[in-house]
């Protein structure tokens, strides 16, 4: 940076507070998204696009440099979570929260991209602030790149951030490679013969062999994928019968399956129905079972990931640059743009003393707001790498 960076740490945190009390669920964040366009036709930009993937933004800002074409992204939704902590700027639209940060994203870009406007004799090459719907579930990382976010300018490569509780307010976490972890889901029925409790001899339960299936999934983990690949099953749902002493005719579950490498992700419903083959015969139950591949691993460019580092160490200081940080197994939809162009993904430690302490999504989820100032000075500086 060839001018000294100030950082707008009260406009920062308002514009966070005003997001925060006014949450949007995926798709539907059409307040928020009048919001964000307002405050970018205020500012000195060259092009504005609206309703990209339905509900996103796009604002173009073009350097006095020849340079490449940078898109940083920002998410925008929020989650279907009733509020629990009790804070001034408490959530106002009941059972829908920023649970999971976005809120700091959106105020971070926006800081962010009025700072580059008034820096454009620095820039070498053009900016594209992506203000994305529908992280949460709804993939509109890739409606937006469906919609051309990508083109026109088209873009050479692509930054994001997330707030994260796990990781000390201050500090920024990278990796090269794998970051985030694919979300796959499942939905299951397992369908017996109903009876009276009392004689299960007559009856074929379907939770006994719902029970067994919870277990024997694991094992898929356990015992046929090696220790240095991480994947996880998760049972969220698991719902059957009515009564205590009625053996019903049917359970339902659903789950969520992660990994990182794409062949055994893959290869995941295979192992899965496998299983399920086997205790049909073995129990005597049927089975029906749908699967559907969700996000793709979220994959960082070691050449974009080393222009974070870089970045990091010069506005946050090296000691703050955590590298490599350890893989996180959350899903992430900027996965698709990290598909269709090089790019990097970074955490933004959010954990202080008394905030940031929860989980995201959690009821009780909240930041550091430090780690607004720190988004800011990465964002800033991307914007002015070249």
């Amino acid at each position: 940076m060839t001018t000294a960076l100030e950082v707008p740490l009260d406009e920062l945190v308002r514009r966070r507070r005003y997001f925060h009390m006014h949450p949007e669920l995926s798709m539907k964040e059409f307040a928020t998204a009048a919001y964000i366009e307002r405050e970018l036709r205020a500012l000195d930009l060259d092009e504005i696009r609206t309703g990209v993937g339905q509900t996103g933004i796009l604002a173009t800002l073009r350097g006095k440099r020849p340079g490449p074409v940078t898109l940083l992204r920002a998410d925008i939704d929020a989650l279907p979570v009733s509020e629990a902590a009790e804070v001034e700027y408490k959530s106002q639209n009941a059972g829908v929260m920023h649970a999971c940060g976005h809120d700091a994203h959106i105020a971070i870009l926006l800081c962010a991209a009025k700072e580059l406007t008034r820096r454009r004799n620095e820039i070498a090459g053009t900016l594209v602030f992506c203000f994305q719907p529908g992280e949460e579930g709804y993939a509109g990382n890739k409606l937006m790149i469906e919609d051309g976010a990508l083109e026109n300018p088209h873009v050479d490569r692509c930054f994001a951030l997330h707030v994260f509780s796990g990781l000390e307010v201050g500090k920024i976490g990278v990796r090269d490679g794998p970051f985030f972890a694919s979300s796959d889901e499942f939905h299951l029925w397992i369908r017996g013969k109903g009876g009276h409790g009392a004689m299960p001899e007559r009856a074929i339960d379907p939770i006994v062999a719902g029970a067994h299936f919870v277990t024997m999934l694991q094992t898929i983990v356990s015992r046929e994928i090696a220790p240095k690949d991480p994947a996880v099953f998760t049972v969220g749902k698991f719902q059957s019968g009515s009564t205590f002493n009625v053996i019903p005719t049917e359970a339902e579950m659903e789950g969520t399956v992660r990994s990182f490498d794409r062949e055994i992700r893959r290869s995941m419903p295979e192992r899965m129905e496998r299983i399920l083959r086997g205790l049909s015969e073995a129990m005597r139950v049927e089975y029906e079972m749908k699967y559907r591949y969700g996000y793709p691993p979220t994959v960082n460019d070691p050449k974009m990931n080393e222009i974070v580092r870089e970045v990091g160490a010069r506005v946050l200081g090296g000691e703050n640059v955590v590298y490599p940080h350890d893989i996180v197994m959350w899903a992430e939809d900027m996965s698709y743009m990290l598909e269709e162009r090089p790019g990097a993904y970074f955490i933004v430690g959010a954990r202080g003393p008394e905030r940031g302490i929860f989980p995201q999504h959690s009821a009780s989820y909240d930041i550091d707001e430090r780690a607004l100032e720190t988004g800011f000075k990465m964002m800033v500086g991307l914007g002015l790498s070249s």
